[in-house]
């Protein structure tokens, strides 16, 4: 739980081993590089528990580390505590968002903000395509708009 004064954001998608764990790392970054990272709780989930334990996806671990950010995040599902500690859930796509919106529904004192982390891409691109099946660009692409979305989310949320 978000300890008192703190802010807090979940990032999700489908098997938290592509693009949630790459915007948790992307954020996580940005706030270290804006000195506000003490005041946020910042971690990332799946909507699914196909690879619960594992490291992210090795392109988008190169992807990061092209940019000098690391992560050692380890792949967890979404819990219902979740719903209740969380302020912010931001997830990829649609099938995340409606996954993640059935789930809160059976949580008694959901309090998160549940949204698509494109919602605050400034170039309008809502959907943060899973790149798991395509090519390493693919994962540059996502990276990109996390770039681009985790910047805005800050600046709203500092």
């Amino acid at each position: 739980m978000a300890a008192s004064g703190s802010k807090s954001v979940l990032f999700v998608c489908l098997g938290n081993i592509c693009r949630s764990p790459i915007a948790e790392a992307v954020f996580r970054k940005m706030a270290t590089d804006v000195g506000a990272v003490d005041k946020w709780v910042i971690d990332s989930a799946a909507t699914s528990d196909w690879n619960i334990g594992s490291l992210p996806d090795r392109r988008g671990l190169a992807c990061l580390r092209n940019h000098d950010i690391e992560t050692s995040h380890r792949a967890r599902q979404v819990t219902k505590d979740d719903f209740m500690s969380f302020e912010y859930i931001l997830c990829m796509d649609e099938t995340n968002l409606s996954d993640l919106k059935s789930k809160a529904k059976k949580v008694k004192d959901c309090r998160a903000k549940i949204e698509l982390l494109g919602s605050y891409d400034p170039q309008n691109q809502r959907i943060i395509k899973d790149p798991y099946y395509g090519r390493d660009e693919d994962f540059e692409t996502v990276y990109e708009q996390c770039v681009r979305c985790c910047k805005a989310f800050l600046e709203k949320n500092s």
